[in-house]
């Protein structure tokens, strides 16, 4: 088979067998293709040397983890030719990932929050709706993707709690709080008519009655960001990364925290400890006796 039939295929079964995101999907096979399209070797005859000359050539360019993401998805790419019979041995499998440092991701403190969910004017429908998406991002700490693709069917309120679907389609049950619940009843009662049969079962819409795409919740969110004068380089992921940080600031067992954010090592959650240790450290090192 030619490479482009292989890669067909590899797209299959990310998409069906692994049940991969699209997203996800399409990054995989855009690592492949890039990488067999540089090398000129057809994927048969790759060998763990034309990896590895690979790897180092894009050293200079790009970041540590971005070589990781492709030497990822290479190795994924040739397990999947070992397990069709296609090649006999990864040649990723001697190749060292870059090493890479402990990223702790950008947290936003209680006050930080507060202000910007006060910079949101309630007398609009879009701002009633801009709340209710941040109650709801900090209150559940939910994926902007999930945010996006939230249903109403799936919206509990007095029960207190929604089903999200997540990565993978997985489906999970996460509480909702009662500011987030009030947030979403007020906007309830401004949501635009759907403008189609797809658009009904979705809670945010846009002017249009179209689902709100996850371009325009970043883009909100910057803007609340400038406006309440947070200065953080922030997205949406960030209120995921503050609910997280805060609920075990606050004693939230681990894998609890891991359960709401539908992580699927605890390894994941565990970075959000690391976070909580670094205030402390550096309280204990300001105010420590035999500090410089």
């Amino acid at each position: 088979m030619s490479d482009g039939t292989f890669l067909n295929a590899f797209r299959y079964y990310l998409s069906v067998e692994r049940n991969m995101s699209p997203n996800t999907v399409s990054a995989y096979c855009s690592d492949v293709r890039d990488f067999l399209d540089t090398v000129g070797v057809v994927s048969s005859q790759i060998t763990r040397e034309n990896v590895e000359e690979y790897l180092n050539s894009l050293s200079s360019g790009v970041s540590k983890r971005t070589q990781a993401r492709e030497l990822s998805s290479l190795r994924s790419y040739f397990d999947w030719m070992v397990m069709e019979g296609e090649i006999k041995k990864n040649p990723c499998d001697m190749v060292d990932s870059p090493k890479l440092g402990r990223y702790l991701p950008s947290v936003l403190s209680v006050e930080e929050i507060d202000a910007i969910m006060d910079s949101v004017p309630l007398d609009t429908a879009a701002g009633l709706r801009d709340r209710a998406i941040l109650e709801v991002m900090y209150g559940s700490g939910l994926r902007v993707s999930e945010v996006s693709g939230l249903r109403i069917s799936l919206l509990y309120i007095e029960e207190g709690f929604i089903s999200v679907v997540g990565k993978g389609n997985k489906q999970r049950i996460v509480p909702l709080g009662d500011v987030a619940s009030d947030a979403l009843l007020e906007y309830l009662k401004v949501r635009p008519e759907p403008y189609d049969s797809h658009s009904e079962d979705i809670l945010f819409l846009n002017r249009f009655g179209k689902q709100l795409s996850r371009v325009s919740i970043f883009k909100m969110v910057k803007r609340q960001a400038l406006v309440a004068g947070v200065v953080k380089e922030i997205s949406p992921h960030t209120f995921r990364h503050s609910f997280a940080t805060h609920l075990l600031e606050n004693g939230a067992d681990l894998r609890a925290v891991q359960e709401m954010l539908g992580h699927e090592s605890i390894l994941t959650t565990e970075i959000y400890t690391h976070i909580d240790a670094s205030t402390w450290q550096r309280t204990v090192l300001e105010h420590h006796p035999r500090r410089r």
